[in-house]
């Protein structure tokens, strides 16, 4: 199978484009073709099959959306920081992209078992991500030390994943990036240690 090229990230593209307008189910590889401006056969030269499409089309852009947020949380110096960078940049990702947002937060949601373990593999790197800010937190001593790094990780996923989905369910129609600060707020407030009061 090819996995670079122009014709690769045609195909890629309009993969995308036709799943946000028609859903996966409906979505058929000749339309996916005539959308790319690419035989029906050519996309089985990259492809095995639409579920192989699928897969790879978000293989690749969440390989971006990652990289993207990992060169923006190297120019941070805290933990705390670097949450409000992730919850940042995935809003704003999501954003510049409306037919993206639609595959990640509705589309791939509806695909069989197999396919959303192929998925769950490609996020790994992204649950990673969380999970170094949630040690880099502990070591500074600002995220309380005894955390369940597995539960914290799911906390902030699923508020920022659930906060994603319910801006795509109602089209889009409020500024997205504009809730970072809240839900920044509230993940670093069920984080953080608690400074005992003083009289």
């Amino acid at each position: 199978m090819k996995r670079k090229g122009p014709k690769y990230e045609k195909i890629i593209d309009a993969a995308v484009n036709v799943i946000a307008e028609h859903g996966y189910h409906q979505s058929q590889v000749s339309k996916i073709a005539k959308e790319a401006g690419v035989a029906d056969g050519t996309i089985y030269l990259y492809f095995k099959n639409k579920e192989d499409l699928l897969v790879s089309v978000f293989n690749e852009k969440m390989g971006t959306f990652i990289e993207k947020t990992e060169n923006e949380l190297k120019g941070k110096d805290t933990a705390i920081e670097k949450l409000r960078t992730l919850v940042e940049m995935h809003f704003k990702q999501l954003t510049a992209d409306y037919e993206l947002s639609i595959v990640t937060q509705l589309e791939l949601r509806q695909t069989n078992r197999q396919l959303r373990a192929k998925i769950g593999e490609v996020l790994k790197r992204y649950l990673n991500l969380i999970d170094t800010i949630l040690q880099d937190g502990m070591k500074e001593g600002v995220f309380v030390p005894e955390i369940d790094i597995r539960l914290a990780r799911q906390m902030i996923f699923g508020t920022i994943d659930e906060t994603a989905t319910n801006w795509v369910m109602n089209d889009h129609r409020y500024d997205l990036p504009a809730l970072a600060d809240a839900i920044h707020q509230m993940l670093v407030n069920g984080l953080s240690v608690k400074m005992p009061h003083s009289n």
